[in-house]
């Protein structure tokens, strides 16, 4: 039987795109039911999306009383998608309103629900629509984008809806078959901070996106998951253990704590390199200080060298390299030393720097083992996530 998908579209210019979402889950097989709202059928027709869809199109509420389709689109599908998903409609979906077809097929539905926002920059950092998407989030519901790109008119920046084969793939990944079904994955994520005095740390700019996108794709393959995390900017899915640290020497033990249950272990985590020799218990005061200050600073604990050292038979460690060399075969050849020095099973190298890596952003990764063959994966944080576990039981 095909993957039965309802690709939902609201109101939006990026409607346009749907249309090649629609076109490749057909492409790959899938029985595809579009609900466009109102809105989106002012931006394109309804012939459009029966001829895409190769499916009648149902847009009204009492469509198809007598076998009350408002409620069996929803029971019967197997996958949800939202593309695009509008303040409006991210607003919708967060209080759970049931005011068109959409809403009633979303609120009757056990399957999987993915949601690719787009909206103008402000609307997307507007507080209310951030807590929206975090209720979203904490739901399980799978968010995939925005982009930075051209928005309507003359207008650039963050708001603009993934690209069509992005969201098929983040889509896809949420129904994955059950490859960890009973197994334990641990997955450190966010970045550390090593405090120089009550107010002031040593630390890095990670949010924890890519942890918390590998949790969402282990969970979509039946995992269990613990995620012991340091400062996300980004909410944990429901159904994943979270343990809260701080500084590197606290992850090393939450991590050391979880270890011996734990089939597989996702090294995502930031951990910061250097920690004071001697932090202060009060404030640093400026003036106190000569013009040139230096603290005496020193390695923090060599967390994934620790856990090799303690590591089970059968279990599989992965380690995170993050580099920001140009040349990708001066990167490579740093994350094969580090996978030479500490002697994980895997190595999965990104590049990053200011623009690149860090947030909610498109990224680019590479999975190396001791095999001279590398894997490279790109696309949003949870595509990556979904086809990096894809490609570890080969190890």
């Amino acid at each position: 039987m095909p993957l039965r998908v309802v690709v939902g579209v609201s109101g939006g210019i990026a409607a346009y795109k749907a249309v090649a979402v629609v076109r490749e889950f057909v492409l790959r097989g899938a029985d595809v039911t579009v609900i466009p709202t109102a809105s989106a059928l002012r931006f394109v027709g309804l012939p459009t999306w029966e001829a895409i869809s190769r499916n009648p199109v149902p847009v009204d509420l009492f469509d198809g009383v007598a076998e009350v389709r408002h409620v069996a689109l929803g029971q019967q599908a197997d996958l949800i998608v939202l593309a695009p998903a509008t303040a409006h409609t991210v607003a919708s979906l967060a209080g759970g309103f049931a005011g068109d077809l959409l809403g009633t097929t979303v609120l009757a539905s056990r399957a999987p629900v993915v949601i690719a926002p787009a909206m103008h920059t402000e609307m997307w950092d507007n507080a209310a629509v951030t807590a929206n998407i975090e209720t979203l989030r904490a739901r399980g519901v799978i968010i995939v984008g925005p982009e930075s790109g051209a928005l309507t008119g003359d207008d650039i920046g963050v708001g603009r809806m993934s690209e069509p084969h992005t969201i098929v793939e983040a889509a896809l990944a949420s129904v994955a078959p059950q490859s960890l079904q009973g197994r334990h994955v641990l997955i450190s994520a966010g970045g550390t901070r090593e405090p120089l005095d009550p107010v002031r740390y040593l630390g890095n700019r990670s949010t924890g996106a890519m942890g918390v996108a590998l949790a969402e794709q282990a969970l979509a393959r039946g995992a269990e998951v613990t995620v012991v995390h340091a400062h996300l900017e980004v909410a944990l899915p429901r159904g994943v253990k979270g343990i809260a640290v701080s500084t590197s020497e606290e992850m090393l033990r939450a991590l050391l704590d979880a270890q011996p249950t734990s089939h597989l272990i996702l090294m995502a985590a930031a951990v910061a390199d250097w920690r004071s020799v001697e932090p202060s218990d009060h404030k640093i005061r400026k003036n106190d200080q000569p013009e040139h200050w230096e603290p005496r600073l020193g390695r923090t604990p060599d967390i994934l060298g620790a856990l090799v050292g303690a590591k089970n038979p059968g279990q599989v460690i992965v380690g995170f390299a993050a580099e920001t060399d140009p040349d990708p075969q001066v990167r490579e050849s740093a994350a094969r030393k580090k996978l030479s020095s500490k002697a994980p099973d895997a190595i999965v190298l990104n590049p990053v720097g200011e623009r690149v890596g860090f947030g909610e952003v498109e990224t680019e990764v590479t999975l190396i083992t001791a095999s001279p063959q590398s894997l490279t994966f790109e696309g949003t944080k949870s595509s990556v996530a979904g086809r990096l576990l894809d490609a570890l039981p080969e190890l």
